[in-house]
């Protein structure tokens, strides 16, 4: 028998992001979850290293990885839309999970334990999953600060609210990437390497 799971999730680098935006540089799912991925093992790094937490990092980039993925089936929802009021929140988390039950039986059974947990929040790892629903937040920070520094004025206000959001978490670990490793976002590759 063939399954088609893989096939899919090979589809997450053909769902633009931002697409109600003006990018100066176009982003699909694919590049966004690997961004997230990094950050979700970052922060988990950080509780662990800095908190004295015994998080999962690897899961956590493992989650991050495949956090979007039901976009491949629901195309990527712009904020105002998806947030627009709670009916419209509560129908499209139910869409969500609904493209994700039909992402997990593209896999065989064998299988499908082992990526269930990776798609589908568990009550004991609570915080893993909010950890990387705040990478999520800081890679679209990142992103409004990389068109900023393009030039586009378009982002500001997203950037604003993303930072508010960020601060409203109140999760030390954000709050430390956000001192130690965002400032440094706005360098030049030069200023990055070391040269002036």
């Amino acid at each position: 028998m063939e399954y088609g799971f893989f096939a899919m999730i090979s589809r997450m680098k053909l769902i633009e992001r931002w697409a109600l935006m003006r990018n100066s540089l176009s982003e699909n799912i694919s590049e966004h979850s690997l961004e997230v991925s990094i950050l979700s093992h970052a922060l988990a790094t950080i509780s662990n290293e800095r908190l004295g937490n015994h998080l999962n990092a690897e899961k956590a980039a493992l989650i991050g990885i495949y956090h979007d993925a039901s976009e491949i089936i629901t195309g990527d929802m712009p904020t105002p839309i998806k947030y627009y009021n709670e009916d419209i929140q509560g129908a499209f988390k139910a869409v969500e999970e609904a493209a994700t039950e039909r992402l997990l039986a593209m896999l065989p059974q064998d299988l499908r334990n082992s990526y269930e947990s990776i798609f589908i929040p568990k009550e004991e790892e609570s915080y893993l999953w909010k950890l990387v629903k705040a990478a999520d937040k800081l890679s679209a920070l990142i992103k409004c600060i990389e068109e900023r520094k393009a030039g586009n004025t378009e982002f500001l206000s997203a950037e604003k609210s993303i930072f508010a959001i960020l601060s409203s978490m109140k999760m030390a670990e954000v709050d430390i990437f956000i001192k130690e490793f965002l400032p440094a976002y706005d360098k030049t590759l030069d200023e990055l390497n070391g040269h002036d």
